[in-house]
């Protein structure tokens, strides 16, 4: 949600892509058109958003699933403003200099968590390279502040790579979220073209980092496709994943939010995306999530609720 309406134009909010070359942006597949938001649940969950002054990626990344996951009162809250300190290729996200954080973000995320009834929340933020820790307290109050609202709620974080903020993973993991997500977004080769602001190899040590502060959550990484990669580049983005022990991968379609932003090279077909699916299940993935429109918060809570099964079966087998 904007509440910046400077940041709807487009020349303020990505600055940095104004000296960009226009790109078509092509015409999408018949498997890529989703319905438009609409309905009473829909309604409601923006209503709430709006009212407690939040903002979420759903909107602001411009999600193509916004309609059936609002209308489904499920929403991604991001923290720590509109205002990303990175400029990425792919994201829609605002990049610019953020403002100060709100100390009192935490509590109205939850208190939209509990009027929303959640059972599984997902919580994201901007990249917040100005802070000396990231924001890696920031999400540890929110994480807090969910769980006195509402203990059942289960808490899945998807954070930024909290470059060189030294200790910022420990702090987050040690406040136990239940499932916790970093996208490595493409494959190595690409970084320097969609991700140059983070390194591949850090992204995984992070993750691994998880783990190794404690081995009970469950973590998560997600690759958009479409950017020029190939599949065997993805198979070996899968085996870096497994070596660092991430339980759920997802795999979606790419699609180009604004001419400036980098091209679709290619639309994935849904049997692709099948292919891709076989392909991570066979690597020992708990959990895979690939189709065109998957997203990283997608049916986040079914699918938590499916890992969480998938593991225990694994416990009782052994």
């Amino acid at each position: 949600m904007t509440y910046n309406p400077e940041l709807l134009k487009r020349e303020k909010r990505h600055p940095e892509k104004q000296k960009n070359p226009n790109r078509p942006m092509g015409k999408k597949p018949e498997w890529i058109k989703v319905k438009a938001p609409q309905g009473k649940a829909y309604s409601e969950t923006h209503s709430i958003v709006k009212n407690l002054k939040l903002s979420t990626v759903c909107e602001e990344a411009g999600c193509p699933n916004v309609g059936e996951c609002w209308d489904k009162k499920h929403a991604t809250f991001m923290i720590m403003g509109e205002v990303c300190t990175r400029a990425c290729s792919f994201c829609n996200i605002a990049t610019g200099k953020p403002e100060q954080l709100d100390n009192m973000e935490p509590l109205r995320v939850a208190v939209a968590i509990e009027k929303m009834g959640l059972n599984h929340v997902v919580i994201t933020s901007v990249d917040r390279d100005d802070l000396p820790d990231g924001g890696a307290m920031h999400f540890v109050k929110t994480i807090e502040a969910i769980r006195f609202k509402s203990p059942e709620t289960t808490i899945e974080i998807l954070t930024p790579d909290f470059k060189k903020k030294t200790g910022a993973v420990d702090v987050v993991a040690k406040a136990k979220p239940d499932v916790f997500n970093h996208n490595l977004e493409t494959v190595p080769r690409l970084y320097p073209k969609v991700r140059f602001g983070a390194r591949y190899f850090d992204s995984l040590r992070l993750l691994q980092r998880v783990k190794e502060v404690d081995a009970s959550i469950f973590t998560k990484s997600g690759l958009m496709v479409g950017l020029g990669e190939t599949m065997e580049e993805v198979g070996q983005v899968m085996d870096d994943m497994r070596s660092a022990d991430i339980d759920f991968i997802t795999i979606g379609q790419y699609l180009q939010p604004t001419p400036k932003h980098a091209p679709v090279e290619r639309f994935w077909t849904p049997e692709e995306f099948a292919s891709l699916e076989k392909m991570a299940r066979g690597k020992g993935f708990l959990m895979v999530s690939s189709t065109p429109l998957t997203r990283s918060s997608y049916h986040a809570g079914d699918d938590f609720a499916k890992l969480r099964e998938v593991r225990e079966k694994k416990i009782v087998k052994k």
